[in-house]
């Protein structure tokens, strides 16, 4: 099948595992409210209204929206290093700008990334031993993504930012998921923004909205990022549309992220003794995980499309090749799809996914 052929199924499912859910123009238009005040490049209306309200959220001086997270982290970034008079960012391998954004901080902000820790674990403060180079950044991603979701324990997150502290480095979160890392920890984002000086949030990524993120901080180093913006392509003529559905997503979804928790608890206890089915990591840490199937791709794209044409549900077109080419990887974002499934149902679907084509 041509992706084309793919993306005409999946619009004709009735019935999601994982994200926010259906992305339709309709739907994500509807996000926009009819009163909406337009900003004038940035200025005024729905975007300052937004920057407020996220700045007040995270208990952090000022916010500033830009159209991408690429982009908000890599001025980020640059303003921080410079600040702090070095060009070194430590941070994980597995971390968005060293497989995300294509070299970006190295090609355009002329900024060194110095790995730390192990690729299929969080960081975590003894790696941060082997560093002896002066690092002006230190990145730190909660939850991480690429590994299921998974975060440090709470003591070792402060220690590790007390350690870049200590070094005159100052601290950034990718908290592109940081209502999914507060449920996880137990507090709330505000008390996980407290931690850095800058703090990058996603409104696309787990609440669904337009594209569309914030970086907090505080008031000078703000600025500086938003002139930064301007240089960098990302002051439109008019932000109003996105900024709209984030702070539409942001009051009605985030209330959710404890739910979505309780529901990934609950999914992950279905599958564990679930034959070819393996959770990552198990408890989950936050409202989403990995899921390893002992099948083939073939296997689990042949059955990926009878449960989307013969079932209208849809789960992964394929899954991501391992180090076991009998093993696949997927992503279970947990947000309001995955709560309309009732757990043994749920499980039911995933087993269909292994079961060996013509067969079950």
């Amino acid at each position: 099948m041509t992706d084309d052929e793919w993306d005409s199924l999946r619009e004709r499912c009735t019935r999601l595992l994982h994200g926010s859910g259906p992305v339709r123009a309709a739907q994500m238009l509807a996000t926009i409210p009819s009163d909406t005040q337009p900003d004038s490049y940035g200025k005024g209306g729905v975007v300052a209204e937004l920057e407020a309200e996220t700045a007040a959220l995270l208990g952090k001086p000022a916010a500033v929206f830009l159209p991408s997270g690429t982009m908000a982290q890599q001025i980020t970034l640059r303003v921080l290093a410079e600040r702090h008079g070095g060009n070194v960012v430590a941070l994980h391998p597995l971390a968005h700008p060293m497989i995300g954004e294509a070299d970006a901080i190295s090609r355009l902000q002329q900024l060194v990334p110095r790995l730390v820790g192990e690729p299929n674990r969080p960081l975590i403060r003894t790696d941060l031993d082997a560093v002896a180079e002066r690092v002006a950044v230190l990145l730190l991603e909660l939850p991480q993504r690429e590994i299921g979701g998974q975060q440090p324990p709470w003591d070792d997150l402060k220690a590790q930012v007390q350690w870049a502290h200590e070094r005159g480095a100052a601290t950034h979160l990718d908290g592109a998921r940081i209502w999914e890392s507060a449920v996880g920890y137990g507090c709330t984002p505000g008390d996980i923004a407290q931690l850095f000086d800058t703090v990058y949030v996603s409104f696309y990524k787990v609440l669904g909205a337009l594209p569309g993120s914030c970086i907090v901080g505080s008031q000078d180093v703000v600025a500086e990022v938003r002139e930064w913006r301007k240089r960098m392509g990302g002051t439109l003529f008019g932000l109003w549309p996105d900024a709209a559905s984030a702070l539409t997503c942001l009051r009605t979804r985030a209330p959710r992220v404890p739910q979505y928790f309780e529901q990934t608890q609950a999914l992950a206890a279905a599958l564990r003794d679930a034959d070819g089915i393996q959770v990552v990591p198990d408890p989950p840490h936050t409202p989403m995980f990995h899921i390893l199937l002992k099948a083939s791709p073939e296997t689990i794209e042949a059955n990926a499309y009878a449960l989307a044409a013969e079932r209208g549900i849809w789960t992964w077109r394929k899954g991501v090749a391992t180090g076991d080419p009998t093993v696949q990887r997927v992503e279970l974002a947990v947000g309001d799809p995955a709560c309309e499934w009732e757990p043994t149902a749920f499980r039911d679907v995933l087993l269909q996914l292994v079961t060996p084509h013509g067969r079950g």
